[in-house]
């Protein structure tokens, strides 16, 4: 499949629940199969480059997390298990039924739950990058963003300084719609803000293969907090990206790219199927 145009979607999936996404290729002539791309903290822009490149080889959806870039969110949906099932609802609406789910930080974490909710099987493969979810082996084993000032957020996510937003340069708009998306991520992270404190001893049930890739200049999560994800899974393996913060797929999209490439040739579909 070549690169497509991307097309804005939006389905209504009950219960005043409106999901927005961006569509790259065409449902009905997949065959059934895909990629569910889910973006962290930093928006669906945040992705929209991997979902470039992945549409050339797939049928890519990205969605917008409700309450994100201006999106309505119900007062129902406040966690990341809800997004989880509304997500595996999206697959079922879309008709796919053979999708590896890619998410990166707090998309990760709803990758994570989305496997385990996983009641029919429309998950084949997860790929995490950089993700969030698991309590951390000890307090200090990752950092906090809220004892953080915000602009020292963005200085610990990047390897690469040029790479880092400057809120100077930003409009009042652009300023606000950042300060919104951080409230929202705040409702779906609850009180444990970065993890769920029973998802790591539970996703041992996980029988998919797991790529767990990770930016190594992560100021924040850092890659032992990784490889300690990686080994959570029944069939997890760890990748780590040099020169990559906490979004390797902005830093290193080559090679993170290339570790998911490796992923599905030897791990996923080793016989070619």
């Amino acid at each position: 499949m070549n690169a497509t145009a991307t097309t804005a979607r939006t389905l209504r999936l009950g219960d005043g629940l409106e999901v927005t996404f961006d569509e790259r290729g065409d449902a009905a002539e997949s065959g059934g199969t895909g990629v569910l791309l889910l973006h962290g903290g930093a928006g669906p822009r945040s992705v929209a480059g991997l979902a470039g490149a992945l549409s050339e080889h797939a049928y890519v959806v990205t969605p917008v997390h409700p309450g994100f870039d201006g999106t309505p969110r119900v007062p129902w949906l406040d966690s990341v298990a809800d997004l989880a099932d509304v997500y595996l609802d999206l697959l079922a609406e879309l008709k796919l039924d053979a999708v590896m789910v890619i998410g990166n930080s707090i998309g990760g974490w709803i990758a994570s739950e989305m496997a385990l909710r996983d009641i029919d099987g429309r998950v084949k493969s997860v790929v995490l990058i950089n993700a969030t979810g698991i309590r951390p082996d000890s307090p200090d084993q990752v950092i906090d963003i809220r004892t953080l000032a915000p602009a020292e957020i963005p200085k610990l996510s990047f390897h690469n300084p040029a790479l880092v937003p400057n809120p100077a340069t930003m409009t009042d708009e652009q300023r606000a719609g950042m300060a919104a998306n951080q409230q929202a991520m705040a409702v779906y992270g609850g009180e444990d803000f970065f993890f769920a404190p029973k998802l790591r001893r539970r996703l041992h049930r996980v029988t998919v293969p797991v790529l767990v890739a990770w930016g190594e200049e992560d100021g924040i999560f850092p890659a032992g907090y990784g490889r300690a994800y990686a080994g959570v899974f029944r069939n997890g393996h760890f990748k780590a990206i040099a020169e990559a913060g906490h979004m390797p797929q902005i830093e290193q999209p080559g090679a993170v790219l290339g570790a998911i490439g490796d992923f599905v040739d030897t791990v996923v579909r080793p016989d070619g199927d």
